[in-house]
């Protein structure tokens, strides 16, 4: 069957980003190494230049070098043209990868903003106004409740603290002449109790009984 329909070929992945950059430093390198190989040459035959006279043979030298240094030339010129090329590969793959990153941060905050708006849904501002200001009325009710309760019965109004302390300062000095004058039968010298003694009671029933019974005399 499969010589018949025949059989689809595999698909080859395309080329990312990536992979190009890595195609194109890999023959940056290759450029070099052949910059690289026309430098030795040149070099060697300048020494010959400086070693020959003037003549045919050194004009012949010269030629080479002259070509070598051409084709450097057009080396240097591609190698500086797949470098721009990598570096552009790279700016260009710097923006996908922060393009990447922009769409993740928009999605995230797309998301957060719907669970902002779902939960601020479920909150009723008035109602918390109206807590609020409930609130404050239940403390300002307790503060009143505090003052009633701490009010003074049966003080007048009009008394002047200068004779408050007055008072209170002769009231002190009666106090202390009270205190001084104990009576006597308050003093602890006046009442004297009597003494207890310390020798064991003796039992009624447990008289002395003499050496003779009177009975058997």
């Amino acid at each position: 069957m499969n010589r018949i329909f025949g059989t689809s070929k595999p698909k080859v992945p395309k080329p990312t980003v990536a992979d190009a950059i890595r195609e194109t430093d890999s023959r940056v390198e290759g450029v070099e190494v052949k910059m690289k190989k026309l430098d030795a040459e040149l070099v060697k035959y300048k020494d010959q230049m400086k070693k020959m006279r003037e003549g045919p043979a050194k004009e012949a030298v010269k030629q080479k070098a002259m070509r070598i240094l051409k084709q450097k030339k057009l080396y240097e010129g591609q190698r500086d043209q797949l470098m721009q090329q990598s570096f552009n590969m790279e700016q260009a793959s710097m923006t996908t990868e922060n393009l990447k990153h922009t769409m993740v941060t928009v999605e995230a905050m797309k998301l957060a903003n719907k669970e902002i708006k779902t939960q601020y849904k479920k909150i009723n501002v008035d109602q918390i106004e109206r807590m609020q200001d409930e609130m404050e009325d239940l403390l300002e009710q307790a503060n009143e409740v505090q003052e009633i309760m701490g009010r003074s019965y049966g003080l007048p109004e009009d008394i002047d603290e200068a004779d408050l302390e007055a008072e209170l300062d002769a009231l002190g000095d009666d106090l202390t002449e009270e205190t001084e004058e104990v009576p006597s039968y308050l003093q602890d010298d006046a009442l004297e109790l009597p003494s207890t003694s310390t020798e064991q009671p003796t039992l009624i029933g447990s008289l002395p009984q003499s050496k003779e019974n009177p009975l058997n005399a």
